[in-house]
């Protein structure tokens, strides 16, 4: 990220405009500028584009701190975050065209496979709708999942790629009403039939598996499971901070209550936890660890994350009291963005346990 003032600059504008981007379903165009100014996009673009090749330690942090202020920029810059880290599994040609003018493009994503694509010449004419595309209004490109047919397969054979397209081609259906993360705008992607050329394309298994060739910087070499539930977490474990120091502010004004310090105590106590887990996860992808079983366990201790967070800040509501579940009141905006962020299927916890179930039984730790 930036200079430290980059971040207390969008955390300020996100605070001010928070309420503004749920009633309005979306970022303002001042806090998504900001999120692009903070560095944000441009975390784990390739120093050779210009970016950067930042840290997911160093991202973790930087999220869960714009969360602290408003979990759904927080959101959006996680996931601007997460998407140039994809964008440099693109071929040359797709990274010249991305980063032509700078590695700040934001970038929209949908890891889901849905569309169509038809082989044409030099690659597929894509068309098709795609849910929950969080930032989509400020994008100025997409990956979309889609399952293509295979370059000299059989009729039927497909594989899953992502397909970058440009803003011009895809217009924006606002679908998106949900409880909470409301200012993330994730609305639905349309997509007019356009051609897109293999070089703008990459498979999924490469981004499943993680780039070790060709020389590839270390934020592409880490497995996307391994990594995917902190794009995810990071902003759940902000909110809780957020909903935290709200609850400690209404408690500090009122009669003082055995109850209400208990139940502030032990949700700082477990929200701490789950940044411990969290920390781990980050700091084992930054130091190089690989292997099916630290995979498994990081992937794990999201998931556990995530549960221990939707604990604490549920255990703070049961305390907070009429008037912090008014619509004004701070902390039920956080508990409302907390609660839903944490539904995200990649930090389920069945996957998870069974993933790492599945190495540790096997006697992995050493692979």
């Amino acid at each position: 990220m930036k200079e430290h003032s980059d971040l207390t600059e969008v955390c300020r504008l996100a605070s001010a405009h928070a309420q503004r981007a749920e009633r309005e379903y979306r970022l303002v165009p001042e806090v998504a500028e900001a999120v692009r100014e903070a560095g944000f996009a441009r975390h784990f673009v390739p120093a050779a584009w210009g970016g950067d090749e930042g840290g997911f330690g160093t991202c973790l942090d930087a999220v869960a701190e714009l969360a602290r202020h408003d979990p759904s920029a927080a959101w959006c810059a996680s996931i601007a975050a997460t998407l140039g880290r994809m964008a440099g599994f693109l071929p040359e040609e797709g990274r010249r065209t991305l980063w032509a003018d700078g590695p700040d493009a934001l970038v929209a994503g949908a890891l889901v496979p849905a569309g169509t694509a038809v082989a044409e010449d030099g690659g597929w004419r894509l068309e098709g709708r795609w849910s929950y595309v969080s930032g989509i209004d400020s994008s100025d490109a997409a990956l979309l999942a889609c399952l293509v047919p295979v370059p000299g397969g059989g009729p039927d054979e497909r594989e899953a790629r992502f397909l970058l397209v440009p803003r011009s081609a895809y217009r924006v259906e606002e679908t998106w009403r949900t409880v909470g993360m409301r200012g993330t705008g994730s609305h639905t992607l349309v997509l007019d039939p356009v051609h897109v050329p293999v070089g703008h394309t990459f498979t999924t298994g490469e981004l499943l598996a993680g780039r070790s060739a060709d020389g590839a910087p270390a934020p592409l070499a880490v497995a996307l499971r391994d990594v995917s539930g902190l794009t995810f977490a990071a902003p759940v474990l902000g909110a809780v901070r957020g909903a935290l120091d709200a609850y400690g502010a209404a408690a500090a004004r009122r009669k003082p209550s055995a109850a209400a310090g208990s139940a502030l105590a032990r949700a700082s106590a477990t929200a701490d936890a789950a940044a411990l887990l969290l920390a781990r996860a980050a700091e084992d992808a930054d130091r190089g660890v690989r292997g099916e079983w630290h995979g498994a366990r990081a992937q794990r201790d999201q998931a556990a994350a995530a549960e221990l967070l939707l604990a604490a800040v549920n255990g703070l509501a049961g305390t907070a009291g009429t008037g912090a579940l008014q619509e004004e009141a701070p902390f039920q905006r956080f508990w409302r963005d907390a609660t839903t962020g944490a539904t995200h299927a990649v930090l389920q916890w069945e996957p998870a346990a069974h993933r790492f179930a599945t190495a540790e039984l096997a006697g992995r730790r050493a692979d």
